[in-house]
């Protein structure tokens, strides 16, 4: 029997105004409009919106235009990477039920970097799709890992033992990376931005290749919003409302690993924006996640766009922070603030 006060927040939030919602995705969307001009125009070489639209119509500065030219993938590439990883911790919170799930937290993202590196030192493997294959195997593996070690013991996979294996994990995998990197000098160099975790070095060609699976994944996770505001009032009334816990909990964790996984592969492991992300979209959009992915998405996009905007204008004539670096300050901080504010205690 389904208890009515369970279910009574939930039909509260379901009834939150239609067109509030509809005004937050249409801000989220005008922002990440703004920040993209913004993206294009920063750097070493200052361009301005008239710059933009000469380069546009292939008109005079050839210097403006080699640099609108290069930051446009680039900014391309921060969007679909920021959404991804906002969508995957959405979907990795609700899965687990814990407030401080994140691929970056949980090992997903190290993990699939792993896979990456040895894919590419041992396998030979260096096209986009196969790189891309090795890190979604990669993500799964960490993550199943990671919740079995979470689960050990009395209680379960409560939220601090899911981050302390978490945690663990993540810092094994990523001394593997470096004790497989390091006698490689030629590996080292071409990777070492992309171990921070950065968008400098967007390609057409990969960003091509990574679309579609990125699409594949958000699609999968937005089939189960759903399922997982189902999930959220516990497995037992979710079965009560008719619900399939065991297929919804598998698709959707098959959609975050897909997720992080191809965004690690393009991006490197960056952490922290799908824990940031959800917290601050449930306060505006609530916690119906037909409507909280979508904005989560597009306010993740912002995120890593505002980001890398960031890293580039404090050090606009050397070399510029790695937007993985700029989301661990925002991030670490915010997690700290998270792990207080529900006071998880038990071990």
């Amino acid at each position: 029997m389904v208890s009515a006060a369970a279910i009574a927040p939930v039909a509260a939030d379901l009834r939150r105004p239609v067109a509030v919602r509809t005004l937050w995705l249409l801000a989220g969307a005008g922002a990440i409009l703004v920040l993209s001009v913004l993206s294009v125009s920063s750097g070493v070489r200052a361009v301005s919106l008239d710059d933009i639209m000469s380069a546009l119509a292939g008109q005079d500065d050839t210097v403006a235009q080699a640099a609108i030219i290069k930051r446009i993938p680039r900014t391309v590439l921060a969007i679909l990477v920021g959404a991804a990883l906002a969508l995957a911790g959405v979907t990795m919170q609700a899965v687990t039920r814990n407030p401080i799930a994140d691929p970056g937290i949980l090992g997903v993202s190290n993990g699939a970097a792993l896979a990456v590196v040895i894919g590419i030192s041992f396998g030979g493997i260096t096209d986009a799709f196969g790189q891309m294959a090795f890190a979604i195997v990669g993500a799964a593996v960490a993550a199943v890992f990671v919740y079995t070690v979470g689960s050990l013991g009395r209680g379960g996979a409560t939220p601090l033992r899911l981050a302390l294996a978490g945690a663990a994990t993540s810092a094994a995998f990523a001394s593997l990376v470096s004790a497989i990197m390091l006698p490689r000098v030629d590996l080292l160099r071409s990777f070492q931005s992309w171990q921070v975790g950065g968008v400098g070095g967007a390609e057409w060609s990969r960003i091509a290749i990574a679309a579609p699976v990125l699409a594949a994944g958000a699609l999968i996770c937005l089939a189960s919003s759903r399922g997982m505001n189902s999930l959220a009032l516990g497995d037992d009334t979710a079965k009560g409302l008719g619900e399939h816990v065991f297929r919804t909990r598998l698709l959707s964790a098959l959609g975050a690993v897909v997720l992080a996984g191809t965004a690690t592969a393009i991006a490197g492991p960056i952490g922290f924006v799908g824990l940031v992300v959800p917290h601050i979209c449930r306060l505006l959009a609530g916690t119906d996640h037909r409507w909280l992915l979508p904005f989560s998405a597009l306010a993740g996009a912002a995120l890593l766009l505002a980001s890398d905007i960031t890293g580039r204008v404090i050090a606009p004539s050397s070399e510029e922070i790695q937007v993985g670096i700029v989301t661990a300050v925002i991030g670490a901080p915010f997690f700290i603030w998270i792990v207080r504010r529900q006071r998880v205690r038990e071990l």
